[in-house]
């Protein structure tokens, strides 16, 4: 059982270097977000993180041959969705805003973060496929507690240097294509 543990574990920290890098990103962008919204965007990375790897032990449990084709354009929605989300930052902060403006992270940008984030997470199903129902659950769920404290560091970190540079949101769209093209790269050319 404890290894079982440290391997969710382990398994967390992994996948929640994107969100983290996400976070830290957002939370540049955004340097004065209030506490509360700090917790539903490190509990909403931490909810897709959870959620992914129980849709991918799903898929392998259920339509095994579906799984493959899932799996080869996962790199390819994640690419476009952190790109499109990066250069959209990049555009408006080089725009330029008033200085009392504040760049806010909103519902639906912040579920497609989410969703970009963690969508490489629907291969670990395959790795949990050999577990049952309730072992993949509790995997699933360390996955995601791993995953909000990782993303609440990174909400701190962004914030703290976020409030010191002007052109922060440049950086943090910079970490989004950048994270966009290491999903690509890993899962389409060393993979």
């Amino acid at each position: 059982m404890w290894l079982f543990i440290l391997n969710s574990l382990l398994l967390g920290v992994g996948l929640a270097m994107d969100a983290f890098s996400v976070s830290i990103a957002n939370g540049l962008s955004e340097p004065r977000m209030r506490p509360l919204k700090t917790l539903a965007v490190a509990g909403t990375y931490s909810l897709f993180q959870f959620i992914m790897p129980m849709l991918g032990w799903l898929a392998v449990k259920t339509v095994v041959g579906w799984f493959g084709v899932i799996e080869r354009i996962v790199p390819y929605i994640a690419l476009i969705l952190l790109s499109f989300i990066g250069i959209k930052m990049i555009v408006e902060c080089l725009k330029g805003k008033e200085d009392g403006e504040i760049k806010r992270l909103t519902v639906p940008l912040l579920l497609v973060q989410g969703i970009a984030t963690s969508i490489d997470a629907l291969s670990v199903g395959l790795t949990l496929s050999g577990y049952q129902w309730h072992m993949a659950l509790l995997s699933s769920a360390i996955i995601g507690a791993v995953t909000f404290v990782i993303c609440m560091a990174g909400l701190y970190i962004g914030r703290s240097f976020g409030s010191i540079f002007k052109r922060a949101e440049v950086i943090g769209g910079v970490i989004l294509i950048a994270i966009g093209i290491e999903i690509f790269v890993k899962n389409v050319f060393i993979a």
